[in-house]
């Protein structure tokens, strides 16, 4: 075969690979927002806390927890309406350093983790 001829027989594999590479890299949830975002400082008392996502995910099989500044960790019960592509939850916080974890599964079938620390100041 020569090389013209090898170069045109790879081009469906290449253009295959250059189609199918994005989507499975997009595919996995990543967080691009949050409320209370990264590092903020939000007032004490009752708080509804919202995490995005740049895909669907799956909220039954997803998972949000809250370790509080005595570092107890606590479960948050995730709301059953809103974006397919958010979390949401609520919370009575006080003052001092906080951590939503979170855990999602994505539409590809892929778990995705992360942390949001943010720190609540005195009324």
């Amino acid at each position: 075969m020569t090389r013209p001829c090898r170069l045109l027989a790879a081009l469906p594999l290449a253009f295959g690979l250059a189609v199918l590479a994005p989507r499975a890299a997009l595919a996995h949830a990543v967080l691009v927002a949050s409320k209370p975002a990264a590092g903020a400082t939000v007032p004490a008392g009752p708080a509804t806390l919202t995490l995005r996502y740049n895909s669907r995910i799956d909220r039954v099989r997803s998972r949000l927890s809250l370790t509080a500044p005595d570092h107890h960790e606590t479960v948050l019960a995730i709301g059953r309406k809103g974006a397919a592509d958010e979390l949401r939850s609520t919370a009575v916080l006080a003052p001092g350093a906080y951590t939503i974890h979170w855990q999602v599964l994505a539409i590809d079938g892929h778990i995705t983790r992360g942390d949001v620390p943010f720190k609540v100041a005195a009324p």
